[in-house]
């Protein structure tokens, strides 16, 4: 059975973000998927990495202690989906800052060490990623500026997971001059890519 966890950033229940969360949580539900939600505004997770946190970033594992709800929903998961909106072209503070703390060596990732020269993937056991979020700016401008937050995610966090993992996007583009229709077409295609990350 699939077993997914949901990063859901969004600071307003009944957002279009909040629609596109729905539409993805009622395909795992149609699949039979397990699902674990995690919502960090609801939750008014702290993004900030503090200097104690800081300073013991590389002790493992007393460094995940006080995101250990997170990291054992990241270890449970088999597909990892995340749900945000774009601003300035990248994620939300409290997303980034929830990838700085929760994503932590000896849980996201390796580190070198005297036979690796470089970090080695830790969530190997992610098998699927889906990336679904709503851009003010348009497709074009967006790849021009290079769409960091798609790529944080889609490549970054990516590289982390199991070699072979399906991965899908979706993106509503010029949300600010969306209409019902385009609202609409999108989560038809947020359904879609969530049936194609699950099969």
């Amino acid at each position: 059975m699939t077993r997914a966890l949901i990063v859901y950033c969004h600071p307003k229940e009944g957002s279009f973000t909040s629609a596109v969360r729905d539409t993805v949580l009622s395909r795992l539900a149609a699949k039979g998927a397990e699902v674990r939600v995690i919502d960090l505004y609801a939750r008014a997770f702290d993004p900030t990495l503090s200097l104690a946190q800081w300073e013991g970033y590389l002790d493992t594992p007393r460094n995940r202690e006080i995101v250990a709800g997170d990291v054992d929903d990241l270890h449970w998961a088999d597909t990892l989906i995340f749900i945000y909106p774009t601003w300035w072209y990248a994620l939300p503070a409290i997303l980034k800052g929830w990838l700085d703390r929760t994503m932590l060596p000896d849980v996201a990732f390796l580190m070198p060490n005297g036979v690796n020269r470089t970090i080695r993937p830790g969530l190997t056991h992610i098998r699927r990623l889906g990336v679904f979020t709503t851009c003010g700016a348009s497709w074009w401008l967006t790849t021009f500026v290079g769409s960091p937050g798609k790529r944080m995610l889609t490549r970054g966090i990516g590289l982390l997971c199991a070699p072979r993992r399906r991965t899908v996007f979706a993106a509503h583009y010029l949300m600010d001059s969306s209409t019902a229709e385009s609202r609409a077409r999108h989560l038809e295609r947020v359904a879609t890519k969530t049936d194609r990350l699950l099969r």
